[in-house]
């Protein structure tokens, strides 16, 4: 897992306990997954699906540097599922984990997509475009000299 992330606990990011608020912790660990897996994707438009079981571990106080950490479980047609850990930098004690975050890729109506890593079945026909620079001619679409030469 490769922790890209850092983030340090500001005095609006404490909770009444003075500790690292949770929904904050959240927040980051939610955009952190989600711009790795436009990474991963090559896809900006995508959705948070699910949330596994989250495991506060340990307390972040203010001035602590946070480190998040993500990396990919596996990759279905429309989806890619992640695993995140959040760790103190000085100190690498895990705060948080988190096992199945799950994204979604969508089109612009908001509808589910097939992604680039999308593994397809010998056979089935590609439900989504090609680059024009991938695409083959048929041979009925080159030209007479090509196909009498």
């Amino acid at each position: 897992m490769e922790f890209r992330t850092r983030k340090v606990v500001k005095p609006g990011d404490l909770n009444p306990r003075n500790t690292l608020f949770g929904g904050r912790l959240l927040e980051w660990v939610d955009e952190e997954c989600m711009i790795y897996c436009s990474c991963q994707l090559g896809h900006t438009q995508l959705a948070t699906k699910y949330i596994d079981e989250i495991n506060f571990m340990s307390a972040a106080m203010q001035e602590d540097v946070v480190e998040i950490g993500v990396e990919t479980v596996s990759t279905g047609r429309t989806s890619i599922t992640v695993r995140c850990e959040v760790r103190n930098k000085a100190t690498q004690q895990l705060i948080l984990a988190v096992d199945k975050i799950v994204f979604v890729s969508l089109n612009s109506k908001g509808e589910p997509i097939p992604h680039h890593l999308a593994r397809r079945k010998r056979g089935e026909s590609r439900l989504w475009p090609l680059p024009r620079w991938k695409r083959r001619k048929k041979p009925a679409e080159m030209s007479e000299d090509v196909i009498s030469g």
